[in-house]
């Protein structure tokens, strides 16, 4: 992809990609905390860069529409690019997929405690604190499958990224 303007293969690229998060979203909302975004926004970092995050707004738009707006509407707006851009440092340093199988579950153990973020400003630090320990159980969930599911899926996943990128697919 070129720096700059977005070409319109570009900007298919991206929209399909959207497409392909909400989908999987969708498709798993039913499971508590497990999910492919986490892993999709891991691969899709590793080949558009930092132009991912417009795929982030577009799915937390896309999320507000469905769900109504929210406090985790302001959560998604920095967790999803916090992601991209530890993603975008990693693919520069040449890390392993081991490397992101952790980072995605650590993610997941995480998640709890990056949203009670706009607790401390709603409540104080006591509010976040609770809220987050009060999520801690499905956060640990959240890190196991978010582990499993990168470690199965994300060398698949890379394989066809190339292929869709150098134009086979």
């Amino acid at each position: 992809m070129n720096k700059g303007r977005l070409s319109v293969k570009e900007i298919t690229y991206l929209g399909a990609s959207l497409a392909m998060i909400e989908v999987s979203k969708l498709a798993l909302d039913f499971l508590p905390n497990v999910e492919l975004v986490t892993l999709l926004f891991i691969v899709f970092t590793i080949f558009y860069g930092k132009k991912t995050i417009l795929i982030a707004l577009g799915f937390t738009f896309i999320e507000c529409l469905l769900k109504g707006f929210n406090i985790w509407s302001i959560m998604y707006l920095y967790i999803w690019p916090l992601l991209i851009i530890i993603v975008c440092i990693a693919h520069k340093c040449k890390v392993d997929y081991l490397f992101y199988c952790i980072l995605s579950a650590f993610f997941g153990l995480f998640f709890g405690m990056f949203c009670s973020i706009p607790y401390l400003f709603i409540g104080g630090f006591k509010m976040a604190l609770t809220w987050w320990v009060a999520g801690i159980p499905y956060d640990i969930l959240h890190c196991v499958s978010n582990f499993i599911v990168c470690l199965i899926l994300f060398n698949p996943l890379c394989r066809i990224m190339k292929k869709v990128m150098a134009g086979i697919l």
